[in-house]
């Protein structure tokens, strides 16, 4: 005999979207807000910079892991949360000769496959799944002697799996429009030192199966490094993400807004064999209210053609 069953509560949705765009955390309970898309943290040193013309192919492998899902407060939610998340992304970059207002007009795509196992009230699913792609049709970037600076515009689309009533699926339901301005400064001629700042805003459009719009998403990274040795690269990271507006719709179930602050260290290297570039952090969320707080461990490959 089939039994009917109720419309997957907000909390379920929730739950199972432990990551948003490629990478990062977004789960709770029914006091949680929606995240946004854009996992902060996945660009790390000279964050605001963007290639030369050319082609590239850059690959992100993220691993998340945490068991501490916070309330509005900052406080540890009691309800067995565990969640493990592997993520591969490629993202084909295209920087093209074509000035705009000086600076060089480029596009990129990104697509990430996830590997999810998530635990929460006694519930929990582990599974293999493409995510929502992320496609970036508009970049501008400049470079001058001791300075970078990028703008960009792109949109998520929501083609990752929407199953309600799976801890695991990764697709979040809702297009999202974001915008980016960034940039990197070189203290000396010699660009041993960089200072970065990347700013990434989100603004979200409804999910049509729990009828609630999430608050827009602010995402700010920066990185200060030093060249330590030939094509070597150190330094330290962060970012801190907000959501800014509350959650809007006839299914909005609280006024909470989540944030989360995260730092870490980072190496990067360039390889002249295989003429690739390659970049390994860590970040540790040291705070975050209305949604899980845990470690994130990136390494991205950059493949120049």
């Amino acid at each position: 005999m089939k039994i009917k069953t109720a419309k997957p509560s907000r909390k379920a949705w929730l739950l199972r979207s432990v990551f948003g765009l490629v990478v990062l955390a977004a789960a709770a309970t029914s006091q949680a807000q929606f995240q946004g898309h854009y996992p902060a943290g996945v660009e790390g040193l000279k964050a605001g910079t963007l290639p030369p013309p050319g082609i590239y192919l850059r690959d992100y492998t993220v691993f998340y892991s945490s068991g501490r899902l916070n309330d509005r407060h900052g406080d540890k939610i009691h309800n067995g949360f565990d969640a493990f998340v592997f993520v591969n992304a490629i993202r084909p970059i295209w920087i093209t000769p074509l000035t705009v207002c000086g600076g060089h007009y480029g596009m990129d795509v990104l697509a990430p496959i996830f590997y999810r196992d998530v635990k929460a009230g006694g519930g929990s699913d582990a599974g293999w799944n493409l995510g929502d792609i992320f496609v970036e049709p508009i970049t501008l970037s400049w470079h001058w002697q001791r300075a970078d600076f990028s703008v960009g515009y792109g949109f998520w689309a929501p083609t990752g799996e929407d199953d309600l009533t799976k801890l695991d699926s990764p697709g979040l339901g809702f297009w999202s429009h974001m915008f980016t301005i960034g940039g990197t400064w070189y203290p000396e001629e010699t660009k041993k030192w960089s200072v970065s700042a990347l700013m990434r805003y989100e603004l979200h459009t409804e999910n049509t199966d729990l009828h609630i719009t999430p608050g827009d998403t602010l995402s700010l990274e920066w990185g200060i490094g030093r060249a330590i040795w030939k094509n070597i690269e150190a330094g330290v990271v962060g970012y801190y993400q907000q959501q800014t507006n509350e959650d809007s719709g006839k299914g909005k179930m609280t006024d909470a807004l989540d944030h989360v602050i995260s730092v870490g260290p980072e190496v990067s290297a360039f390889c002249p064999q295989l003429k690739m570039f390659a970049s390994l952090r860590y970040l540790y969320e040291v705070e975050a209210e209305d949604r899980p707080q845990g470690h994130t461990v990136t390494l991205t490959l950059t493949k120049p053609f």
